[in-house]
């Protein structure tokens, strides 16, 4: 017997979806659809100093990704995705990526290894702020080029985006002030308990570090969730204007390649190969942008 091929779209045949799939765009199953055999596990007590942060951990994770995914859906309603354009975006990431990776293994040392790791996490930092700098900029030039007609629907439109964005961010100001208060609150909890009240005080304790930590990791969970569907649709900008995710993907990486090159400098090796190391990655993506637009005009 012959073992079916995968489908070219990534799914098992007959439509099923891969499991990675099925993690990524489903909802997460709850604690009361798990199987037997984890309830058995989680009562035992002597695993409670591990099964309860899990289950916590999991059930403030499970909540932040359904909030995530209803303001920034993987699929917006109304908006169809072009398969040729994910696959040449994805081997357009993974190229980029392992060049990256080679450069840095070729050319580099342990300075460069940490500035490549620096200049990661500044850019992770800094690329939500930037997008939503550079969104509001374009989407002020088209507002303001735009026909009165075609202002009504921008308008329309505007107001879901915005609000979107609003939730975003507001999550990135929540979660440095949520470990802020969440660590200041640690220095009035009691360290000592004896005796039977001493149990019912350890009790109350542990319940109160739970809702001190909960907004900052409720925070954090949701951040991780929506970042990608975030930034890859500009805030849900798609609904103005399908192409405006790729203007302001495209606008977007080359100020940070720029910012890159204000901080750090250019990549490791010869001077040929690192400048184009630099200027490759922001010319794909415009390049495939571009190419993404021309598909939607056509479509």
């Amino acid at each position: 017997m012959g073992v079916d091929a995968p489908h070219p779209s990534g799914q098992l045949p007959h439509g099923a979806p891969r499991p990675w799939q099925r993690l990524r765009e489903e909802e997460w199953p709850s604690l009361g659809d798990a199987p037997r055999g984890v309830w058995v596990v989680l009562a035992l007590p002597c695993l409670w100093w591990l099964t309860v942060p899990l289950v916590l951990g999991y059930q403030l994770a499970r909540t932040a990704r359904r909030s995530a995914r209803r303001i920034f859906p993987l699929r917006p309603e109304g908006h169809a995705e072009d398969p040729e354009v994910l696959r040449v975006q994805r081997v357009r990431a993974w190229t980029a990526l392992v060049m990256s990776g080679a450069l840095l293994a070729v050319f580099g040392d342990r300075q460069d290894v940490q500035e490549a790791y620096l200049q990661t996490v500044y850019r992770m930092l800094l690329a939500p702020w930037s997008a939503l700098l550079i969104a509001a900029s374009v989407v002020a030039l088209l507002y303001g080029t735009a026909r009165p007609g075609a202002r009504q629907t921008m308008r329309t439109h505007l107001w879901p985006a915005g609000r979107s964005a609003l939730w975003y961010f507001g999550a990135w100001f929540l979660v440095p002030l949520a470990f802020w208060a969440a660590f200041e609150g640690m220095d009035l909890l009691p360290n000592e308990f004896h005796g039977p009240p001493g149990l019912l005080l350890l009790v109350l304790t542990v319940a109160l570090l739970f809702a001190l930590w909960t907004p900052f990791w409720w925070g954090l969970f949701f951040l991780c969730f929506a970042s990608g569907p975030a930034l890859r649709r500009a805030f849900n900008l798609s609904a103005v204007h399908a192409a405006l995710p790729a203007l302001v993907t495209s606008v977007l990486v080359w100020a940070l390649a720029l910012l890159g090159l204000l901080t750090g400098g250019l990549p490791p090796g010869p001077t040929p190969l690192a400048l184009t190391a630099l200027l490759g990655g922001p010319l794909s993506v415009t390049a495939v942008s571009c190419w993404e637009i021309r598909r939607l005009r056509r479509g």
